[in-house]
């Protein structure tokens, strides 16, 4: 008489494990590629509303704000030119969806630059974009961008 077999042999265990693995690493690349260009249109959106804020601000209150924790809400009352209630805390902080924006206010407060790197070149983003008060937004690949780069 014959036993039943039960369960799974350790060779139909490994062949299966063998299979998870092989999709696994033709996954994940691309996982990582759609991280990258989920990060790269969040940075682009996150120009465009700071663009957009930006001039709120300044019809509002006159020239551009010192600085991005400007554009924030105010932690009570109604808003002002100090927390002007125009982007979240989040992007005032500077930092969002794996990106830094670097503001700068140019002389006299009529113009402004924004850069926006990667945290991580290669694992957050692969481009740099830059923008100014003009509202075109550029891209380059490899160091920071600037009013020469290529506009997207």
């Amino acid at each position: 008489m014959q036993k039943k077999q039960r369960g799974f042999t350790l060779i139909e265990l490994l062949i299966v494990m063998a299979i998870i693995l092989i999709i696994a690493g033709l996954a994940i690349p691309n996982v990582m590629r759609n991280r990258i260009q989920g990060n790269e249109v969040s940075a682009i959106n996150s120009l465009r509303t700071l663009n957009s804020a930006l001039v709120l601000y300044s019809n509002s209150y006159g020239p551009y704000p010192p600085a991005l924790i400007n554009l924030q809400a105010p932690t009570s009352g109604n808003p002002t030119s100090a927390a002007a209630d125009l982007i979240d805390q989040l992007l005032a902080s500077g930092t969002k969806a794996g990106y830094q924006f670097v503001y700068t206010l140019g002389p006299s407060g009529a113009t402004y630059t924004i850069i926006a790197r990667p945290l991580a070149e290669g694992q957050t983003g692969s481009k740099h974009f830059y923008t100014d008060q003009a509202g075109t937004i550029r891209a380059s690949t490899g160091a920071d961008a600037n009013s020469s780069s290529t506009p997207i």
